[in-house]
């Protein structure tokens, strides 16, 4: 992530974003935590996602929106805190979550 370091991306485990089946997902990244409610959609010619959230940071509700481009098998997007902070990311595939998806 542009604004944050690994250090605080890890502090309460392995920061993540999930996009799962009915539009829904999650993520989670520092003390910050939020479900995902998401569109596909392209942006650029590329597929991509779109999605607001709601959720927690460092107990305090917030809430935002965000947006995802799929190039060469990485996420490469930007989340938003409304009326707050911003940052750029880069996710790829765990490859614990392939395993699980294959069997």
């Amino acid at each position: 992530m542009d604004a944050w370091d690994v250090y605080y991306m890890e502090q309460d485990g392995p920061a993540f974003i999930e996009f799962e089946a009915g539009r829904m997902g999650e993520f989670r990244f520092g003390l910050t935590s939020g479900h995902i409610d998401y569109r596909i959609t392209e942006l650029a010619g590329q597929p991509a996602a779109e999605w607001t959230w709601e959720g927690m940071d460092e107990m305090d509700p917030c809430t935002g929106r965000g947006w995802a481009v799929l190039q060469d098998n990485e996420l490469h997007g930007m989340i938003f805190f409304h009326q707050g902070d911003e940052s750029g990311f880069v996710a790829t595939r765990s490859p614990r979550r392939r395993q699980a998806r294959r069997k």
